[in-house]
């Protein structure tokens, strides 16, 4: 049995490789010759991945391809896309293309307020510490006037501070919650800074305090940390066109195929199993332009996921609708984004993301990557209700069968061609490849 090691991340790289292939692989020096094969052979920009994160051994590489053709309010993009899994960067370009002819996409940010908590324990007098509370605010942006002078000259900074009481969830918990506007900062150092301060403000002036007890005196900090969970940081994307020009091939009249696109947003709204993988499909294109810009998709995830259940059951993020003759397809997605900081000043194809984007601000970027969503799930509704979402799938997911079976690339030609015409199931696949060796 392996034995836990001491200093590993005081230990130079070579010296982490040998110790996590000696202990943890089955051939240390294959498994050496893989992680090495993922340098970047230019020093200084391996060093600055190294220092991305801790304990670095490698670079894990992710495909970085592009969407062209998405008409966002008359303005002509091409979006950068980071992800591994196939169709997605081939649907949000089909989804593009479908509607660049059809008016294009048109986005509105609704609001771009982020949060912040300081959650503490009181088990004194409710009145007392609303009258506290009152005394102490302007305190509490006083205090932290170093913190926002900066952000406060572009525009943004402390927006309000409220007492908000919370006994009724949990005994004796209170919070302080707090609105910033960020600017084109995802702003979580900002805002972190700023609640870490009232917090201590907090704690301090609860000790002068003349009304409270001794024991009223001291409040328990239990943390001050941002919430990802940006309800009012909103943004609205849509198409509509004519219903007759909703046009599908011969596959479906257009009456058909967008009656059967609202139907299936129907189901998504009232049926969970069926919203999880709906809005999946949807993080499918949001999370990818989020990796290529160099921002932050768990959190992302963990914000749009809880605003879809906001009401108290996990819906659909999209909406759909036939009026007096018009389809209209919608989401209003929370994006919590930046364009300044962390990544994107850092990470070199992340720099190129957001040039290839125009440079945006945090707003322009918030539309770009809700349209990214909402035509990832327009393309696999469009899927779905006409020949089903294996045909398009397993035809992308194709070279990743053939590279598992270790095809040749004269044999990658000849079986690519083949299930052009045919259906591509991983068994089909196998059994297509396995008779091309034999013959």
């Amino acid at each position: 049995m392996t034995k836990p090691i001491e200093g590993f991340s005081k230990l130079p790289k070579a010296e982490k490789l040998d110790w996590i292939t000696a202990n943890y692989t089955n051939d240390p020096e294959a498994a050496k010759k893989l992680l090495k094969r993922y340098w970047n052979p230019d020093k200084s920009l391996q060093q600055l991945h190294d220092e991305f994160i801790e304990n670095t051994l490698t670079n894990y590489y992710l495909p970085f391809g592009i969407a062209p053709n998405f008409l966002i309010n008359d303005a002509l993009y091409a979006v950068p896309m980071a992800i591994e899994e196939s169709s997605v960067v081939a649907a949000a370009s089909k989804a593009a293309k479908f509607w660049l002819t059809r008016g294009g996409f048109k986005t509105t940010v609704l609001g771009t307020e982020k949060i912040g908590q300081v959650h503490f324990i009181y088990s004194g007098n409710p009145e007392k510490l609303k009258a506290f509370f009152k005394e102490i605010k302007a305190k509490l942006y006083s205090d932290t006037a170093s913190i926002t002078k900066n952000m406060e000259k572009r525009g943004g900074g402390i927006t309000n501070i409220e007492l908000h009481v919370k006994t009724d969830a949990l005994k004796n918990y209170y919070q302080l919650h707090c609105t910033f506007e960020t600017l084109d900062a995802m702003g979580a150092n900002f805002i972190n800074s700023c609640l870490e301060q009232f917090a201590a403000t907090l704690k301090e002036g609860a000790q002068n305090f003349p009304a409270f007890s001794v024991e009223e005196k001291n409040i328990e900090v239990v943390m001050a940390i941002l919430s990802n969970y940006v309800p009012n940081c909103l943004v609205r994307a849509e198409v509509s066109c004519p219903l007759d020009q909703l046009t599908v091939g011969g596959q479906l009249s257009s009456e058909d195929f967008g009656r059967k696109m609202v139907r299936a947003i129907e189901i998504a709204k009232v049926e969970p199993h069926r919203a999880v993988t709906h809005n999946k499909g949807i993080m499918n294109g949001i999370d990818a332009v989020i990796l290529a810009t160099g921002n932050d998709f768990r959190a992302v995830e963990a914000g749009i996921h809880a605003y879809a259940a906001k009401n108290g059951s996990y819906t659909s993020l999209t909406s759909a609708e036939i009026k007096d003759g018009i389809f209209r397809f919608w989401i209003e997605v929370p994006l919590a984004l930046g364009t300044i900081g962390g990544l994107t000043s850092l990470h070199p194809l992340v720099k190129l993301a957001l040039e290839i984007l125009g440079n945006p601000s945090a707003e322009e970027l918030m539309q770009i990557v809700a349209v990214a969503g909402l035509a990832q799930n327009f393309a696999a509704l469009r899927s779905l209700v006409t020949t089903g979402i294996q045909e398009g799938h397993m035809k992308m997911h194709l070279l990743n069968i053939l590279n598992q079976l270790g095809a040749t690339q004269a044999e990658k030609i000849t079986l690519t061609n083949h299930f052009k015409k045919n259906a591509a199931t991983h068994s089909a696949v196998v059994e297509a490849f396995e008779q091309l060796r034999k013959s």
